[in-house]
């Protein structure tokens, strides 16, 4: 695997290249590094082959919203809701020098992320219809306004694939707003199968904030399956 690294906007790009031009490309927005310890956890599991474009340098609470919400924790920062606008950045530069480097044609392009990354992984393919596989790994499906905006929208390209997970612990809190996050995967996973979708649904042991490269590689290889 080739490793190619480039930034633009303050954002830095590590595309980890596969040997075959036409293995798909999985986007990955990264919390922040530059992706080793899911690529690891990707050889661990034996995934398929791909070419992996990790994203990192991102304002978390701007970038991966799609509008603004106030803080849900304390002294948190608000989100902001900027994906628009790194949405157009990612489609119209640093997807375009991505697949320069590789300079053939992907089978497909998917987009992954975990988090706020997940939910970002979900709204990018209602605004683009450039991602044919979505993985939104313990996804904020919380995000107040979001269930409303998926059961309600069509996305711009049909997915071929979608995989959805959470933690089995993530809705044990008391705050009114996160503790929708289970409930929430569930209906939009419900709604998606509905409407013929071909959709994973999986309930990870544990809290949020535990196994993250290895449920990410899972989420990945998942979406990367015939």
């Amino acid at each position: 695997m080739i490793k190619r690294i480039f930034e633009t906007d303050g954002k830095k790009a590590v595309l980890c290249q596969a040997e075959k031009m036409s293995a798909p490309l999985i986007v990955l927005n990264h919390y922040a590094g530059d992706g080793a310890e899911v690529m690891q956890a990707m050889r661990e599991i034996n995934a398929p082959e791909c070419s992996l474009l990790i994203i990192d340098g991102l304002r978390w609470e701007h970038d991966m919203t799609p509008w603004y919400c106030a803080p849900v924790m304390g002294k948190d920062n608000p989100f902001t809701g900027g994906a628009d606008d790194y949405l157009l950045l990612l489609i119209s530069d640093i997807l375009p020098r991505a697949l320069s480097v590789i300079g053939g044609n992907p089978a497909f392009i998917g987009i992954a992320g975990y988090s706020l990354a997940g939910l970002f992984a979900l709204y990018a393919a209602y605004r683009y219809d450039l991602f044919e596989r979505i993985a939104s790994i313990s996804g904020s499906l919380w995000f107040p306004g979001f269930k409303e905006f998926a059961l309600t929208h069509e996305f711009a390209r049909r997915p071929e694939k979608i995989y959805l997970s959470v933690g089995d612990r993530e809705a044990k809190t008391r705050n009114s707003i996160l503790k929708t996050v289970q409930r929430n995967t569930e209906e939009i996973a419900e709604y998606y199968r509905k409407t013929g979708m071909d959709v994973s649904l999986e309930l990870n042991p544990g809290n949020h904030f535990q196994n993250a490269a290895q449920r990410c590689a899972k989420g990945i290889g998942a979406i990367l399956e015939h």
